[in-house]
Parts: structure tokens; C-alpha cells; sequence
């Protein structure tokens, strides 16, 4: 992930408010690109995107498999997948769930420490 400044933000499933009042207080100019996960069911309706899309300034929606990371965007995992940074875009994996959940947020944050170049996973 050279030349990206990103954010990653993980939140279970009863924290829709703290990220929208997050988002609501984000600059429309910000030279970043966050990525959020919240811990919840594979079969629920994937809104996320939209809901944290009307709370603030910045582009908003679920992340698509292949998509190349930009600044003042937020990319939000879609229901029943793990939302996995690789190197300059979005990776989406149906891998085992975690905490038994899929979205999960510790791949997110795995993958965001390992394409920093300041962890090195095994």
C-alpha cells in the first residue's frame, strides 16, 4: 500500500452510531482512505454502505473485490465477507469466520499491518 495513507476502523455490531457520528465529523477533503468493518451476520442486508454514506462528505459504499484504494473514499465490508487490503486495491475473501462472524475485523487490521511495511505476518 505505498503512497496510501489509510484508515482502518472496526466496530461490532451495536456501534452504527459512534460510526456515523465518526464519519459525520470527517472533512469532504480528506487525503485518506478509511475502511471499516462491523461485526455482523453474513445473511444481513447489506446498508451499511449507504447508511455511513448519508452521515457524511465523503464517497461511501461497499467495498467491490479488485477495487483500486483512492483518497476520501470509505470502503465498507459487504455482509458475508472479510474486507482484506492488498497493495494498491480492495480484496474481498469468503475465508473462515473469525469471532464467528464474517465481515470480521481482525483481517482488515492484519492485512492493513502487514501492507504497511512496519509488521510482517507469518
Amino acid at each position: 500500500m505505498t503512497g496510501h495513507d489509510i484508515i482502518v476502523i472496526g466496530a461490532s455490531m451495536g456501534g452504527i452510531e459512534t460510526l456515523k457520528d465518526l464519519i459525520k465529523s470527517l472533512p469532504g477533503d480528506l487525503s485518506a482512505s478509511l475502511f471499516v468493518v462491523q461485526h455482523t451476520y453474513s445473511h444481513a442486508p447489506a446498508l451499511l454502505g449507504e447508511v455511513l454514506g448519508r452521515a457524511g462528505a465523503l464517497d461511501c459504499a461497499n467495498a467491490k473485490d479488485g477495487e483500486p484504494i483512492r483518497h476520501g473514499r470509505i470502503y465498507v465490508a459487504p455482509p458475508d465477507y472479510h474486507l482484506l487490503l492488498k497493495n494498491d486495491h480492495v480484496r474481498l475473501s469468503r475465508g473462515p469466520k473469525e469471532n464467528r462472524v464474517r465481515p470480521a475485523i481482525d483481517p482488515l487490521f492484519r492485512s492493513a499491518a502487514a501492507g504497511s511495511g512496519f509488521c510482517r505476518l507469518r
